[in-house]
């Protein structure tokens, strides 16, 4: 008996969702759904900035006055960010969250110099002191913000609860940030669409996917225009400015959080991105702000 595929869309991480998975019948599929949403909003529960419960609030409260004791997971994930600013050459830093309170990509204005200068005082994730399973932010203001790859981690993590769970076809679709469990019940893989990055509902690749993650880096998610000059929310921890040189950056990769991770500092490195992708040994296509396509070991159809 082949399996049917089914359908669930969803809302979390402020992203529009979706899990599609192979069941023999509609009770069983939605059970394994609902395992797999549990886990994505235990993750978004634990790690969001904007719930005062979130280990990542009692952190950030507590940065110039005490340290937080950490568990296994957020411990692991700080490690993580410690191994994504090093292999970042400092581009990736988690504490760089604090410039959002100068950059608000609902009303279109650049900030000043003013306005950025003591915010940037406070990016400095080398300062960060992590020892015997704590974490301590040396200055009060001071931040730590999983959203580089918060989005992705869960995406890896739905993905493998439902692979533990029996799922063979399948994949878990975040916002644009995919974990893959296998290929269609006829073994066919996924046809999965690039989104074009100046038109909304226009796509300028097709990727066949049937195991690993693909994930998008992109300037079309939150952003203004000024003056024809796009402004987004990919910014660098060292100017407090846009990153402006690719238009978007998707990376074929075993898991979406070294996937997600990977586009999002090709972004960061600006020209010096096609370089770190290409060291990165894995598949991308990339799209630059004069519209030019890059790609690498990517299988799929492409428009131009």
């Amino acid at each position: 008996m082949v399996d049917q595929v089914f359908r669930f869309p969803f809302d979390a991480m402020a992203s529009r969702c979706e899990i599609r998975l192979a069941a023999p019948n509609g009770h069983v599929a939605e059970e394994l759904a609902e395992a797999a949403f549990a886990e994505v909003r235990r993750i978004e529960r634990t790690y969001s900035r904007y719930r005062a419960d979130s280990i990542v609030s009692r952190i950030n409260a507590a940065a110039g006055r005490y340290r937080v004791e950490c568990d296994d997971e957020t411990s692991q994930l700080l490690a993580y960010a410690d191994h994504l600013y090093r292999a970042s050459d400092g581009l990736f830093d988690i504490t760089s969250g604090v410039l959002r309170r100068a950059w608000d990509f609902r009303h279109p204005r650049v900030p000043t110099q003013d306005e950025l200068a003591p915010l940037l005082a406070l990016v400095d994730w080398p300062a960060v002191r992590r020892e015997d399973g704590s974490i301590f932010l040396p200055r009060a203001g001071m931040e730590i913000d999983f959203g580089g790859f918060g989005k992705e981690y869960a995406a890896d993590r739905a993905g493998a609860l439902l692979l533990q769970k029996g799922v063979r076809h399948g994949y878990v679709n975040l916002g644009g940030d995919m974990r893959f469990i296998g290929p269609q019940p006829d073994e066919r893989p996924w046809a999965i669409g690039i989104q074009d990055p100046r038109k909304p509902d226009g796509i300028v690749a097709s990727i066949n996917v049937s195991q690993g993650a693909l994930t998008t880096s992109g300037d079309y998610e939150r952003f203004f225009d000024i003056d024809g000059k796009r402004y987004c929310h990919i910014l660098n921890p060292r100017t407090g400015m846009p990153a402006c040189y690719f238009r978007s950056v998707s990376v074929l990769a075993p898991l979406a959080v070294l996937g997600g991770s990977v586009s999002t500092i090709a972004m960061l490195k600006e020209a010096d991105g096609l370089a770190f992708l290409a060291a990165s040994g894995l598949a991308y296509f990339a799209i630059d702000n004069a519209g030019q396509q890059h790609h690498h070991s990517i299988s799929g159809d492409y428009a131009s």
